[in-house]
């Protein structure tokens, strides 16, 4: 059985995981591979991420949507977007001090310009 975990003062962050959930968002944009993987680049700059590679993929169609993974030297992004719902999941993990989780995804979230989102945080630590 597993055993949660409590932090100590002691333990070391070692990465800060930023993830949500983005709600009625425009079907035009989370239908635009182009766009969206654009925008993730760019989140890759503005949070001062060393890019690997990107690649992005659409599935299902126009009523499908547009997966979009940025492999950093610090870890990832992932966007994925379902049309029909007008939802789209974001997904921001950094290792290390240098860069900002936050401001990858407050830049995508500006981007996409949903009515309405989640934010969520968590520290990963040694």
């Amino acid at each position: 059985m597993a055993q949660e975990v409590v932090l100590e003062k002691q333990d070391r962050i070692v990465g800060r995981h930023v993830f949500g959930n983005l709600y009625d968002v425009d079907p035009e944009i989370l239908r635009d591979r182009d766009f969206l993987l654009n925008v993730v680049l760019e989140a890759v700059k503005i949070a001062n991420m060393k890019l690997v590679e990107a690649k992005s993929w659409e599935f299902g169609g126009k009523k499908g949507g547009v997966s979009v993974i940025s492999l950093v030297e610090e870890s990832h992004i992932a966007l994925h977007t379902w049309v029909e719902y007008r939802y789209a999941t974001l997904d921001v993990y950094t290792c290390g001090d240098h860069s900002d989780p936050k401001a990858a995804f407050d830049y995508i979230v500006s981007k996409l310009k949903p009515g309405r989102y989640q934010t969520f945080y968590a520290d990963r630590s040694s």
